[in-house]
């Protein structure tokens, strides 16, 4: 495996060495190619297809892993789209023809390639001294049946997030009320016991005893005034008696 990702490397490094011999040749700012230098750089951007398609699944992210530390990040970067669009492509079968652009910020390489499922466009960008590779991509062609089914799910993907978004925030407000409730039975100040007040206790006087009826206590009476008084008994006539309060009576 690692004597593979070496002879990986070892032949990006030459097909690099190649695109700056080939720049070598000619000025740094041209407005075309010729055939010759066209066709120097189909070949070298085929040899670059050929080696990766000899990477292992395995060793994928191993080599991907090694570009990267090498700072070779537009490989790296080409590989992993490859890697995630390999199950749409099947396995590799062969290269065809491919193209050559020239654009203010330097050359795009296309080589047509032919995958057991479906044909792929393997891109390399270069910049305008040809001496680095600025990008490397791997675009399946698809057909427009499943361009409308990707947009399609796309679009329901897209659609239904935002629907469960809407959804989401509308059970969110619902849920605002009880959290106002709890809010507030947080807050309640709890209401004052009431005051319990005793009722005036009246007294009632008590009934009133008529002694007049009790005749030894009213001759005894009698007496006790005619004594004091120095006058007659038989002048003097008991009326009522009332009994006095306090206890000067109880006593007498």
């Amino acid at each position: 495996m690692k004597q593979l990702k070496k002879q990986v490397l070892l032949a990006l490094s030459m097909a690099a060495c190649l695109f700056a011999l080939t720049a070598c040749s000619k000025a740094e700012e041209r407005p075309s190619l010729g055939e010759m230098e066209t066709a120097y750089l189909l070949e070298d951007t085929k040899n670059i297809f050929d080696n990766l398609m000899t990477i292992q699944d395995e060793a994928m992210d191993d080599v991907i892993a090694q570009y990267r530390d090498n700072d070779m990040e537009p490989m790296a970067a080409g590989l992993e789209g490859y890697k995630a669009a390999k199950g749409d492509l099947g396995a590799f079968q062969s290269t065809a023809d491919g193209t050559v652009e020239v654009s203010d910020d330097g050359y795009s390489i296309t080589l047509n390639t032919v995958f057991e499922k479906r044909n792929c466009e393997f891109t390399i960008t270069l910049d305008k001294k040809m001496s680095e590779i600025t990008s490397m991509s791997f675009n399946p062609e698809y057909t427009t049946g499943e361009n409308m089914i990707k947009a399609a799910l796309n679009t329901l993907m897209g659609m239904g997030t935002v629907f469960l978004v809407l959804i989401f925030i509308s059970w969110l407000i619902s849920c605002f009320r009880y959290i106002n409730q709890f809010e507030n039975k947080s807050k309640k100040v709890p209401a004052p016991l009431p005051v319990i007040t005793k009722a005036p206790v009246t007294q009632t006087p008590a009934a009133e005893e008529n002694l007049t009826d009790d005749l030894e206590l009213v001759a005894v009476i009698t007496a006790a005034i005619a004594a004091s008084t120095g006058a007659s008994a038989d002048g003097l006539v008991v009326r009522s008696i009332r009994r006095a309060a306090g206890s000067k009576w109880k006593k007498a």
